[in-house]
């Protein structure tokens, strides 16, 4: 496997039908109205990568127990899943259209992993924060899968793929969270905890092996895993995204810092050569 970065990264998109899966760090909600290092890097992704008929986007905050649900509303609603935060966040509007015939065949990609429809989701945080730098347009419809805490880490492999034949559809397969999310231990203006960046660097070495199953073995990583995820939700879009790679991908690795001391901003494309 051939490993690149964000640079040059349109040079990095073989012509072909079969469309990237992406993970995105999305960190802080005001990611979304600041200019930053982040917020940049989204933005020229969405230039570089080739334009897709459709978003599927597994995003940190949509948690379901029990079932996997698939967003099929015509106008997903723009969710602000957050407070405390100034008033311009609340005012963001991500305004794309659905994908309910999509979504619904979906639902049944997924029947044997308890998946059922919903028309009362929308676009989270997760979702709308990242996807307003991607297509500032918001012309490209869009729609979410929920994430099942009901289940194990491998779980969310599953998911990943039984949904990667979308991807020769011309389906972007987008995933939203945070390979380190440690909120409690978060220090804003602070350098890099050790266990931030430790497993951060864990994560990345498994990633580039190709060793899934480690990344999806909650006992075996141990400590270091509780201490960068006291609850799994920012992990599990990670693994979805993963699990939808083909073992003849490239990996481009974008964004690698750590952010307000426990939140690892990491991203990374799997990509057709």
């Amino acid at each position: 496997m051939r490993i690149h970065s964000l640079q040059d990264l349109k040079d990095r998109f073989a012509p072909s039908d079969r469309m990237p899966v992406v993970f995105l760090g999305h960190g802080s909600p005001m990611h979304a109205i600041e200019d930053g290092p982040f917020s940049r890097s989204w933005a020229l992704l969405g230039q570089s990568l080739p334009r897709p008929k459709a978003i599927l986007v597994v995003s940190a905050h949509w948690m379901t127990n029990g079932t996997t649900l698939v967003d099929v509303s015509a106008m997903p609603r723009t969710i602000h899943d957050f407070y405390g935060f100034p008033e311009a966040l609340f005012q963001q509007r991500y305004p794309a259209p659905g994908q309910p015939d999509l979504a619904r065949e979906v639902v049944s990609l997924l029947g044997s992993h308890r998946a059922a429809g919903d028309d009362t989701w929308g676009l989270d945080h997760g979702a709308w924060a990242v996807l307003k730098f991607l297509y500032p347009d918001a012309d490209v419809p869009v729609f979410q899968v929920s994430v099942d805490m009901g289940r194990g880490l491998d779980h969310q492999l599953e998911i990943g793929r039984a949904l990667t034949d979308l991807r020769d559809r011309g389906i972007l397969i987008l995933g939203s969270g945070n390979v380190v999310h440690n909120l409690r231990a978060m220090r804003p203006g602070g350098t890099p905890l050790d266990f931030a960046q430790e497993f951060d660097a864990l994560f990345a070495d498994r990633l580039v092996d190709r060793d899934f199953r480690a990344l999806a073995d909650a006992e075996g990583l141990g400590a270091l895993f509780t201490a960068a995820h006291p609850t799994v939700d920012h992990y599990l879009p990670a693994l979805t995204i993963a699990g939808a790679s083909d073992a003849h991908d490239d990996l481009t690795f974008m964004t690698d810092a750590i952010d307000l001391g426990s939140v690892s901003m990491r991203s990374f494309i799997f990509h057709a050569t």
